[in-house]
């Protein structure tokens, strides 16, 4: 773990009292929404899910809105349109962010490569005194199940790039099944640029251990998607190579940062 930094402060083996809110980024997961959901709720019972829905054209808005509509433990909040997984994912925290007696926030895939069974070991991290915990393919015991050897190599050498180039220890930059602490997600939303897809996940994660915060790292089972379509492409791979450089200039000081996205994007019901 990195060593502290100024502001951040440590609780060891503090049990998470409080609202847990889960955040949900979707596009045309129809499919996948409502066993998501469900499966959230069996693991943890008195979890919030707010569902972050980029006017999705299979009608996954509709159906989560059907959801909350039966369940006040489930949120929607309606985007105008797709603006990438970054801009999804800040909307959504800085929603959740201003609900009462928040002790945690959680992102993750809606399409089950995130195993939802693993969510009360994340909790525990932070419960145990980490700032962030990373849900990783990469660390002892993770695993990638069903990959072939050509994604196997490129997620690999993807990762070890921007360990390398950003001088992390971290073994899954790119992963985006964390739990984080409200006091330094707040803190570090108002740094984060406007990358998208892995690089916002990159970007996160460095910006943390820039913060001195504790970041945990826990082995899992990343499985490929059952129903609907992967939004990878080569764009998003780009990005991310590139978000590796733009942080290190930063750190350099040879970047300037950009300015914080605003408070609130998109409507919300």
């Amino acid at each position: 773990m990195a060593r502290p930094g100024p502001g951040i402060s440590h609780p060891s083996h503090e049990p998470i009292e409080g609202a847990v809110w889960v955040v949900l980024p979707t596009y045309n997961e129809r499919d996948n929404i409502e066993a998501m959901v469900a499966a959230i709720k069996a693991n943890l019972p008195l979890a919030h899910a707010l569902i972050v829905d980029d006017n999705s054209p299979d009608g996954t808005g509709q159906l989560a809105d059907a959801l909350a509509a039966g369940d006040d433990r489930v949120s929607v909040f309606h985007r105008p349109g797709k603006a990438g997984l970054g801009e999804a994912y800040r909307a959504g925290f800085r929603e959740v962010l201003e609900q009462p007696g928040i002790a945690a926030v959680i992102q993750m895939d809606c399409d089950f490569s995130h195993d939802p069974a693993d969510l009360p070991r994340l909790l525990e991290a932070l419960s145990a005194g980490a700032d962030l915990a990373i849900g990783s393919r990469y660390v002892r015991g993770g695993s990638t199940p069903g990959w072939d050897l050509r994604r196997r190599i490129i997620s690999r050498s993807g990762s070890l790039f921007a360990r390398s180039v950003l001088l992390v220890p971290y073994r899954d930059l790119t992963g985006g099944f964390k739990a984080w602490r409200p006091d330094l997600l707040r803190r570090l939303l108002a740094s984060t640029a406007y990358a998208q897809g892995y690089g916002f996940q990159i970007e996160m994660t460095w910006l943390a251990h820039r913060s001195g915060a504790r970041v945990a790292e826990l082995p899992i089972a990343f499985r490929d998607r059952q129903l609907g379509q992967s939004k990878m492409s080569g764009a998003i791979m780009r990005e991310a190579l590139l978000m590796v450089l733009r942080l290190r200039l930063r750190a350099m000081g040879m970047l300037r940062d950009r300015p914080a996205v605003p408070a609130r994007l998109g409507d919300s019901s």
